[in-house]
């Protein structure tokens, strides 16, 4: 067995086993069944930049866990230490591409590149290697389930099934507080993914 098939197969097997037991992470670690419970698990695109810094205080302030999937040239490396906090913070750092192009749109290889690049570069900083993927624009198809499947990654959409996307300027702690109002208990989207039984390669919602 080849060193890149083994590290694969390990890779799937951890998000295998996140995503079966659908463990908290993120700033909450207190045990939920999102399966009888109604959850709900914020997410950030393209960061970091100019105002994470202060979305991370109020998502600390609010003890609310978050998914950041970020962009590698650029948000990454002009702001590493909002990247490394975000991870230090208990928050998911996902991959959002190097360049953000429409994957379903550039060569495989190139889609690769784009996914692997970002993956090794989070790695480096936060020392954790992603499980999870936003496509850019949404946009996916066969090739890029495989290719997600091949890398051990899940794609996570946003708008529906407990996945709420906050966008750049959104007032945070109105939506932490609306959620909760709304009878939602904030979680990390591992665990969102885990009630649903999504596996590496699919795209949820």
């Amino acid at each position: 067995m080849t060193k890149l098939r083994r590290s694969l197969i390990a890779a799937a097997t951890v998000v295998g086993a996140a995503l079966l037991t659908g463990f908290a992470g993120g700033a909450t670690a207190d045990p939920v069944d999102c399966r009888v419970v109604a959850c709900a698990a914020l997410t950030f695109d393209g960061e970091p930049g100019r105002s994470t810094g202060a979305v991370l205080d109020v998502l600390a302030e609010k003890n609310a866990p978050a998914a950041f999937f970020v962009a590698g040239k650029g948000p990454l490396f002009r702001h590493p230490e909002l990247v490394r906090r975000m991870a230090e913070e208990g928050h998911t750092v996902g991959n959002h591409t190097w360049t953000q192009p429409r994957l379903t749109d550039v060569p495989v290889a190139e889609a690769r590149r784009q996914l692997v690049q970002t993956q090794r570069v989070i790695e480096q900083v936060t020392g954790r290697r992603p499980t999870l993927m936003r496509p850019p624009q949404g946009r996916t198809n066969q090739q890029v389930g495989a290719l997600c499947r091949e890398l051990g990654l899940v794609q996570v959409g946003w708008g529906a099934g407990g996945v709420v996307r906050v966008r750049e300027g959104a007032d945070v702690a109105g939506v932490v507080d609306g959620l909760r109002g709304r009878g939602f208990t904030l979680v990390s989207v591992e665990r969102v993914l885990g009630a649903r039984g999504v596996g590496a390669g699919r795209m949820y919602p």
